[in-house]
């Protein structure tokens, strides 16, 4: 488990503070699959960037029930792979001068067996298509046998129907090899077909948190997907900004 308390973080921005998380509190179970949604700009990549021990917070704490060191895999909107390298060696890279060659190759040849790219394996980065790209990008990821798996918009570059077969092969592969996933989306509705648990920011704060207690796969269509997509849309665009009324307050003053 790993537990956020009171987790802020402030950036000074030409010669301002910017509030970028505001008193953050969140547990992440042990092979959980949370996702975090919100408008651009609300603090999503920097929760993430700090899991991932990429910042470090500016105020709270972050609790870790394990002794050892915690390892994380992130994957990023786009997929960064070394257009030099092909497939295998992309998602071999990071186990170089770690372990040992028979070893990466077990490794590499079964989750790229996983992700479907068995054929592809000697492609270059060029003659991939955005999906495959993104699906070595996970298997990069997931070669490393993280104890978290870190996604910031991986799908957003996507056609609506290679990212529902991203989507799913995600999941299955979440639930097959059960790292602790955190998810960060602008898509409430990708929010919802995905999540156990989603966190709902806002200008830095959590607003929401839902549990979704569906099975996989979700279909989009299914009428709690649709309540759960329609009350989180309905929390996000009620939140007033920080240090101004809500709407209600500014018309009755107006009236006043």
């Amino acid at each position: 488990m790993l537990e956020l308390q009171s987790v802020g973080k402030r950036f000074h921005v030409t010669g301002r503070e910017v509030v970028a998380l505001a008193d953050l509190s969140v547990t992440l179970e042990d092979g959980s699959f949370t996702t975090v949604v919100g408008r651009s700009g609300c603090g999503k990549t920097t929760l993430l960037r700090i899991l991932a021990d990429l910042e470090q917070p500016t105020e709270g704490a972050i609790v870790r029930a394990e002794a050892a060191p915690r390892s994380a895999g992130v994957v990023f909107q786009d997929a960064r792979l070394m257009p030099w390298l092909d497939v295998f060696e992309n998602v071999a890279f990071g186990l170089r001068r770690r372990l040992p060659e028979r070893e990466i190759n077990a490794r590499c040849t079964s989750i790229l067996e996983v992700m479907g790219l068995s054929a592809f394996i000697h492609a270059m980065p060029s003659q991939l298509s955005g999906g495959m790209a993104q699906r070595v990008a996970i298997a990069r990821a997931m070669v490393l046998e993280p104890q978290y798996l870190l996604l910031d918009e991986p799908f957003a570059a996507l056609d609506a129907f290679t990212r529902r077969t991203m989507q799913n092969e995600l999941v299955a592969i979440w639930m097959q090899r059960r790292p602790t996933v955190v998810f960060v989306t602008h898509d409430v509705e990708e929010a919802v077909l995905l999540g156990e648990q989603v966190l709902e920011l806002e200008y830095g704060r959590l607003v929401g948190r839902d549990q979704v207690a569906l099975a996989y796969p979700r279909d989009p269509m299914d009428l709690m997907v649709i309540a759960h997509r329609r009350d989180i849309l309905q929390r996000l665009h009620g939140m007033p900004r920080p240090n101004q009324p809500a709407p209600g307050a500014i018309a009755q003053s107006a009236e006043t």
